[in-house]
């Protein structure tokens, strides 16, 4: 399975924050959302980073209350994983466990965003293709005798 597949269930919409936006504002814009990342783009909507709950944890830790008044720019993953939409769920769960990352935008072949996966998307979509697969098999064991 591929995670285009994955796409096609999900959607390809993906929140955003700026990066002028503080972290308490963030903080709050995935707890309304429910989701554990979002994507720091500008004006343009050109993507500068990711900021995740772990990054708003770790900048708590360093900054104590005034955390909350610093800006997504601050404490952004500059670095981004990516994956495509013909990634293998199988090779980008492999990518999310060696780099520990928990999200990965997905670009298309011309660098445009497609949208976003996380480990649990991955996760269930293995399961799910495991369980089809499993199904299968009772299936031609059944109707094979």
């Amino acid at each position: 399975m591929q995670i285009g597949a994955i796409l096609k269930t999900k959607g390809g919409d993906v929140v955003s924050v700026g990066p002028h936006e503080q972290v308490g504002e963030v903080a709050r814009t995935l707890a309304r959302h429910r989701i554990g990342a979002a994507l720091v783009r500008d004006a343009a909507g050109d993507i500068l980073g990711i900021v995740s709950e772990r990054d708003i944890v770790r900048c708590v830790a360093l900054h104590g209350e005034a955390a909350v008044g610093l800006e997504a720019a601050h404490l952004m993953t500059r670095v981004l994983h990516t994956a495509t939409p013909s990634t293998k769920v199988q090779d980008a769960l492999g990518m999310m466990t060696d780099r520990r990352v928990r999200h990965l935008p997905v670009l298309g072949e011309d660098g445009g965003l497609c949208g976003m996966v996380s480990i649990g998307d991955l996760v269930k979509a293995r399961i799910d293709e495991a369980l089809h697969e499993a199904e299968e098999l009772r299936h031609y064991v059944e109707t094979a005798g």
